[in-house]
């Protein structure tokens, strides 16, 4: 099993700047795959970003990329969403995903809401 504890959340204005944690316990391990996924009220989930335990491969939805870079602090067990230039568009729950290898996002955090005012 593998908990999964986002915060940062909050309201910015249009513009701003905005790092989310999610900090991973539990069964972590190298081949253990982490993303941030969002949802703006009345629309499904989208992904967001992902990247792999080690910190490689990293992709992005197009409409995050050159905007937003995720990263992660193995030592602490915690991966970063570092989000810039954001837009009221980005006004969302944003929530961490983990999956060991090649499964489905198994395991899921409670998100934390954020929201950009114009």
């Amino acid at each position: 099993q593998v908990q999964l504890a986002e915060s940062g959340g909050r309201l910015v204005q249009t513009g701003a700047s905005l790092r989310l944690s999610c900090a991973a316990s539990g069964r972590t391990s190298t081949n253990l795959r982490l993303a941030w996924f969002r949802q703006a009220t009345g629309k499904e989930r989208e992904f967001v970003a992902r990247i792999s335990w080690r910190g490689s491969s990293p992709r992005y939805a197009d409409s995050v990329k050159d905007r937003f870079t995720i990263s992660r602090d193995v030592a602490s067990n915690t991966v970063y969403l570092y989000m810039t230039s954001l837009k009221p568009d980005d006004t969302a729950d944003y929530y961490c995903a983990a999956a060991f290898g090649s499964d489905e996002w198994t395991y899921w955090g409670q998100g934390t809401r954020v929201t950009v005012s114009s």
